[in-house]
């Protein structure tokens, strides 16, 4: 495969288009660029509410954008600094339309949308106008698109600048406009303050203009571009290192088998003589920014695993400009027309069962939901909460009226007053003491949470193991909600204290 954009003479059975298709009329390029983002509009409204749940990462998001601003700015001091614009900008969404489920998830579909017609645009730019349109419907279609565009995180925002930002990139090759660079900069900057791994694109983007041959003077403005992305995002980096501890849940590489997926299809699309019709190719473009970021992840991985297919989404923008280029030029070989519909068809189909098990709660690792609503329904007014682990208090505190008449038995200051994500508990001794006056606890365990070896989480599960046993235990997606009572000893009334005389 060769990414040179210099296209070979139109010999053999790929014939020149003839002139009426090589300048498309403005309402075609408008399509092109209209009708993606439409479906991806349709595809994010669609189900949007996932039966009236959330998950984990949505519940922070949610209770961090509910916080004012200052507490904010303390609390991403401390915890999560890689999220702080988008939760500042969540906050002000949560002002203006009030805080709920559209409000968290709306932003996430309008940006998928505008991703959508940036890859549209990007097909209608390098290839030509049908392939742009194949582009972006493709890329509306994909399931990690469809996923993220209804979660109430930054992942669709940076794909969105980033497909925006590569827009300008290409424009930027054929002319000489010093304010389209710094357009190109403030967005590539703006998805990176959003999330850091977006510099991984701009490390895509210098791959493309050096494969592509490019002018000294275009590498040039790039580099200084860069750079300055790189300079205004550093203070970022130096910062949130500190706060590594919060990517420690990582064993290994999270789902990378999607995108290994496509980085075989996108291979394999680029070896057909796609149509170019600028300095820059689809092929140069799309394979750099498919291939290189979820690369440069995994290869991290193997010093410290950092690798969550969500991290590099943006990804998806290469694989669907090669899917919709590859298209155009299969389309313009009449032999294969048929044989395309037949198969677009069959696709479309085998996305059905994916796309409906999306919009359900079992497609999202837990349930804060469905947590909070085992804990009210197990639970009695005045029995005592344990969370094992205690950073786990973050998925039951999105609807706190669920514990409302529970007593946390580990908790010495809240999430708000403290300024952290799940607050601050008592020592090990201190908790266990609380245990030992109740006679019934109810706890709240993630699945796959691991062990639990710190000593609060120890004195936690060593007093329940020496002085309880269980008496009841509930399922939901994603943790496990147990109730313990008293070993021995006269049973108090339900519901109250125990009294001793320490």
């Amino acid at each position: 495969m060769s990414l040179d954009v210099r296209a070979p003479a139109a010999i053999g059975s790929v014939p020149a288009p003839p002139p009426c298709a090589q300048r498309p009329s403005a309402r075609v390029k408008v399509l092109a660029v209209v009708l993606p983002a439409l479906l991806a509009l349709v595809m994010g409204l669609w189900g949007i509410r996932r039966q009236n749940t959330m998950w984990g990462d949505e519940a922070v998001t949610y209770q961090l954008a509910e916080r004012e601003p200052s507490q904010i700015w303390h609390t991403v001091q401390q915890v999560d600094l890689v999220h702080a614009l988008h939760y500042a900008i969540m906050h002000v969404i949560f002002d203006l339309f009030g805080a709920g489920l559209l409000s968290l998830r709306l932003p996430s579909v309008l940006a998928m949308a505008a991703a959508a017609s940036g890859v549209g645009l990007l097909g209608l730019r390098l290839a030509g106008p049908r392939a742009g349109l194949l582009a972006g419907l493709v890329f509306a279609l994909l399931p990690q698109v469809q996923k993220y565009a209804q979660e109430g995180r930054s992942y669709a925002m940076v794909c969105a600048l980033v497909a925006w930002a590569t827009c300008a990139l290409v424009a930027n090759v054929s002319r000489r406009d010093r304010w389209r660079w710094a357009a190109y900069g403030l967005t590539m900057l703006l998805a990176c303050l959003l999330h850091e791994f977006a510099v991984l694109a701009l490390a895509a983007h210098g791959v493309t203009l050096i494969v592509s041959r490019t002018p000294k003077r275009v590498l040039r403005a790039w580099g200084v571009t860069a750079a300055g992305v790189v300079i205004g995002l550093l203070p970022l980096v130096v910062v949130s290192a500190g706060q590594s501890e919060q990517v420690s849940w990582i064993g290994g590489p999270v789902r990378p088998y999607p995108l290994l997926v496509a980085v075989v299809v996108g291979m394999l699309c680029a070896r057909a003589p796609l149509r170019s019709r600028g300095p820059v190719s689809a092929a140069a473009l799309a394979v750099p920014i498919l291939v290189l970021p979820g690369a440069l992840l995994l290869t991290a991985s193997l010093i410290k695993p950092i690798f969550v297919d969500r991290y590099v989404l943006f990804s998806d923008i290469g694989i669907a400009l090669l899917l919709g280029a590859w298209l155009d030029h299969v389309l313009r070989l009449p032999r294969y027309i048929p044989t395309v519909y037949i198969a677009a068809v069959a696709a479309l189909a085998a996305l059905v069962p994916s796309s409906l098990s999306l919009r359900t709660p079992q497609s999202r690792s837990n349930d804060a939901t469905a947590i909070g609503a085992a804990v009210r329904q197990e639970a009695r007014p005045g029995d005592g909460l344990v969370y094992l682990a205690g950073r786990h208090r973050i998925l039951v505190a999105t609807y706190p009226g669920e514990t409302r008449h529970l007593t946390d038995l580990a908790l010495a200051q809240d999430p708000v007053e403290s300024n952290t994500l799940a607050g601050v508990e008592l020592p090990a001794r201190d908790i266990a003491a609380r245990m030992m006056q109740f006679h019934r606890i109810v706890t709240v365990r993630v699945a796959r949470a691991g062990s639990l070896s710190d000593p609060q989480e120890k004195a936690k599960t060593d007093t329940l193991r020496r002085h309880f046993r269980e008496h009841a235990t509930t399922r939901v997606n994603g943790a496990r909600i147990t109730v313990y009572v008293r070993d021995h000893g006269p049973p108090p009334k339900v519901g109250t204290p125990v009294q001793h005389s320490w």
